[in-house]
């Protein structure tokens, strides 16, 4: 295989990825406002298109044309770098998931999947923790107390729960034997499933991917009766529409993460990919993936017009006092499994 062929393979598929990464982002604001409103018994958006269908587009459309305002005193360069940085930290993350088994392109077997890393959960660990750069740098560039304050909460909410999230990611390591992806998709063909051994450590992930999304009942640095738009304040037309669309391509991103750590990826009871050939097995694999992220992009969007919003404190309490010292429990118990019992 030529290295031609094989960068051009990898463009498209980045390419493609970054795609309907931003579909579904695009279209999650609509389900969110849809949902919205079946919560509270009214219609949502109706007017673009035929059932609201084009309100997605209406929004980009709006952002693009809206005075692009920057505060005097802001730090110009920091000022576009915040919503540059999280919008482009969400999309990388999503370099080492596989999407489904591997395609057959000119005789070639190529991987459904940017890179394979060897350290793919490292890798996750790493993109999430510098998710919060982009928040921070944004809020304290906008020279303004509410957006700092809100940067200031983002920062401490994420730092907290990363670490709650990072050992319940140890506990699957330990399980699959592996820091690749890859691997630890493969290993759960089947119902042979993480989530039936590992059920605390999803929850505590879930809670964690809640906290670092900044999605309600977690969304304290945003949080309008204090902070009134938190840290972005200050922002306006596309890099206020960054900073908002970020939030949802982490929602994306933590869906198909919790689905390929916890729920078999792209595996599902009675498909055996072996006996179909291999670019439909490869659409089969991703069409069970994606529905898999689209149930857990409507969990999050169903919490959020249920559960309302906790105070700082008890944000806090939770994190360190509960979610620290069961995420502690549950790696010692799984590492004392696979000693003892065996995967």
């Amino acid at each position: 295989m030529s290295i031609l062929f094989y960068l051009a393979y990898k463009l498209v598929l980045v390419l493609v990825i970054f795609a309907i990464t931003l579909g579904v982002a695009a279209y999650s604001t609509l389900a969110e406002r849809k949902f919205a409103g079946f919560f509270q018994d009214r219609l949502g958006p109706d007017r673009a298109g035929p059932y609201g269908i084009l309100q997605p587009l209406a929004d980009g459309v709006k952002f693009f044309f809206k005075e692009d305002f920057t505060p005097a005193n802001a730090d110009k360069t920091l000022f576009v770098m915040g919503p540059a940085l999280a919008m482009l930290i969400a999309l990388i993350t999503s370099a080492v998931i596989p999407w489904g088994p591997s395609l057959e392109i000119a005789g070639y077997q190529l991987p459904f999947q940017v890179t394979d890393l060897n350290i793919g959960v490292l890798y996750i660990s790493g993109a999430v923790s510098i998710g919060v750069y982009g928040i921070m740098v944004g809020g304290w560039a906008s020279n303004n107390k509410f957006a700092l304050l809100g940067a200031i909460r983002a920062s401490s909410q994420m730092i907290s729960y990363e670490i709650a999230m990072g050992i319940a990611l140890i506990a699957i390591v330990l399980l699959a034997g592996s820091l690749s992806l890859h691997d630890i998709v493969a290993q759960q063909s089947g119902l042979n499933w993480n989530i039936w051994k590992q059920p605390l450590g999803f929850i505590i992930f879930i809670t964690c991917a809640f906290a670092e999304c900044n999605r309600t009942p977690f969304d304290l640095p945003e949080c309008e009766q204090e902070l009134v738009g938190g840290y972005h304040t200050e922002y306006s037309s596309m890099k206020l529409g960054l900073f908002l669309f970020s939030e949802y391509v982490n929602m994306f991103v933590s869906s198909a993460l919790m689905s390929a750590l916890y729920f078999g990826g792209y595996n599902f009871p009675g498909l055996d990919y072996s006996t179909m050939a291999p670019n439909v097995a490869a659409l089969v694999g991703f069409g069970v993936f994606f529905a898999k992220i689209l149930f857990f992009i409507f969990f999050f969007m169903w919490i959020r017009w249920t559960i309302p919003r906790f105070r700082y404190d008890q944000l806090m309490h939770l994190g360190w006092s509960i979610l620290m010292p069961l995420a502690i429990l549950n790696m010692l118990l799984t590492a004392l499994g696979v000693l003892y019992l065996g995967k």
